[in-house]
């Protein structure tokens, strides 16, 4: 009996490489003009060049051969752009055929089969998602309607961070509570509850879903060599797909909870029909069209809500205050702003952001030498294009560098250095294909103007509010770390303290 496990896994694996060698074989003839390609090895193509940070990798790899590579990681193609130029093209002329996205193993399970808005393929069923999110999430009035949320979680910070620091200067670590605060404001709005606190002393719930959110990014954001050479997968290597369906079991069983609670709460209080939460507007939805809006509908944009707005809005806000730790000039200037536009008796409100211009070039500049994303989140071709005069195959993977595009000197000048006042006069900056920390075309973040919403007014805010300084002579190291958000490689730590222009408005809190 071994002998035949022996010779049917043998005869498998030859078989599997015949079919890609084949595979391979066949695009090479079928298509004549295919952009440049570095040397590859058979089976794994380009794997092998692929180190840590991949953005910046393959912005060698761009910077070596071209702007427009075709590359190949194991059984599937890419193409990779990195200029302004390609991206306009992609999202342009070819926008429809570059409207879907590659089916990895943990969207899978993290995005219920790949029905959720990032990662259904484009057809009507995301049509309808996105339509849903644009109108009853992401619009004016809803994102007015959260306006109290949005505020209450930032003074909830604010006054911790008085309270733990008072008027003398205090070490604090950034990181973690910039994401107690996005996730909160998230969950709010999703729920109707605040979920995680910056105390020490959590209660178990918090633990818990702590947990649930740490492995729900470890798995996503790991990569995965299987979706790549899937005899990996047969072989169960490293685990990953046990793993990924542990996480899963555990972040659906939360969700559905949730919505278990709500559904309870509705059904007791029938004769009035709550839509002030993300939840009881699709049990609305979910009562007219049952057969739609399933359980796990609802659970895939609960899941989309949480891995596209918490850990990515925590991250650019940790960079945004490293680079302002690192150039004390600017932070003086934003901070003069506030002061002349906004004053010392009150706290700055959302609508101040439309007149803090310094401001919104600080998160433009921060946007773009540290995009939350920096290849996107990857689309795949339905058909035949061209991309620059290249041939470009169905079913071909696009990586967007955007690292790379918003670092490149023959578009930005001086571009590697942190300069807000490049933005001044640019309103027009989030349309332009040399500036896409929010991606472009049909599929773009729908969450733009919700994330500039909160990151602008917890930047003004902590500005506002207090002093601060890096806690040695030395700068702010800036290594990017491993992940699908780009975290920073050293967590932030800073030294703060209350102004004492702000005594007494913060003692009020």
């Amino acid at each position: 009996m071994e002998k035949l496990w022996s010779f049917i896994f043998s005869a498998s694996f030859f078989l599997f490489l015949f079919l890609i060698l084949k595979h391979f074989l066949v695009q090479q003839t079928q298509y004549k003009n295919l952009p440049p390609s570095p040397p590859s090895f058979p089976i794994i193509g380009h794997l092998y060049l692929l180190k840590q940070p991949i953005h910046r990798t393959l912005q060698h790899l761009s910077n070596k051969y071209g702007p427009i590579l075709n590359l190949s990681f194991g059984y599937r193609r890419v193409l990779l752009v990195s200029s302004p130029s390609a991206v306009e093209e992609c999202f342009t002329k070819s926008d429809i055929i570059f409207a879907n996205r590659s089916r990895l193993l943990a969207g899978k399970y993290l995005t219920y089969d790949y029905t959720t808005m990032v990662a259904a393929p484009y057809g009507h069923h995301w049509r309808t998602l996105r339509r849903l999110a644009a109108l009853e999430f992401f619009s004016t009035s809803r994102l007015n309607m959260f306006l109290g949320i949005r505020q209450d979680e930032i003074m909830y910070l604010v006054k911790m961070l008085y309270q733990s620091c008072g008027q003398s200067f205090t070490k604090v670590e950034i990181k973690s509570k910039l994401f107690v605060l996005s996730f909160n404001i998230i969950m709010r709005m999703v729920s109707g509850k605040r979920y995680l606190g910056i105390e020490i002393d959590e209660p178990e719930e918090a633990k818990r879903l702590r947990e649930i959110v740490r492995d729900i990014f470890e798995v996503s954001g790991a990569s995965n060599p299987g979706d790549f050479l899937p005899f990996l997968r047969w072989l169960g290597y490293q685990s990953y797909e046990k793993r990924v369906i542990a996480v899963h079991s555990k972040s659906d069983g939360f969700m559905q909870n949730l919505i278990d609670e709500h559904r309870n709460k509705r059904n007791c209080s029938a004769g009035e029909r709550r839509t002030d939460t993300i939840i009881d507007s699709m049990l609305s939805l979910q009562e007219s069209q049952p057969e739609y809006y399933s359980d796990e509908i609802i659970k895939g944009m609960i899941m989309t809500l949480l891995l596209a707005g918490t850990d990515t809005s925590a991250a650019t806000k940790e960079w945004a205050i490293s680079l302002l730790l690192n150039h004390p000039v600017v932070l003086k200037k934003a901070r003069a702003e506030l002061d002349n536009l906004v004053g010392h008796d009150r706290l700055v409100e959302e609508p101040d952001l439309a007149k803090l211009h310094y401001l919104q070039c600080i998160i433009n500049e921060t946007l773009r030498l540290f995009p939350a994303a920096p290849l996107l989140v990857p689309h795949e071709s339905s058909d035949f294009c061209t991309i620059g005069g290249y041939d470009v195959p169905p079913s071909t993977m696009l990586f967007v560098n955007a690292w790379a595009i918003h670092r490149d000197p023959n578009v930005w000048e001086d571009s590697t250095s942190f300069k807000p006042e490049r933005f001044e006069g640019l309103e027009g900056v989030s349309e332009a294909y040399n500036f896409i920390p929010f991606g472009q075309g049909r599929r773009s973040c729908p969450g733009a103007g919700l994330a500039n919403k909160v990151m602008g007014l917890t930047l003004a805010t902590l500005i506002q509010c207090f002093e601060w300084e890096r806690i040695s002579e030395e700068e702010v190291d800036m290594t990017e770390g491993t992940g699908i958000t780009m975290p920073k490689a050293k967590p932030l730590q800073a030294m703060f303290k209350a102004r004492e222009s702000m005594f007494n408005v913060l003692s009020k809190l």
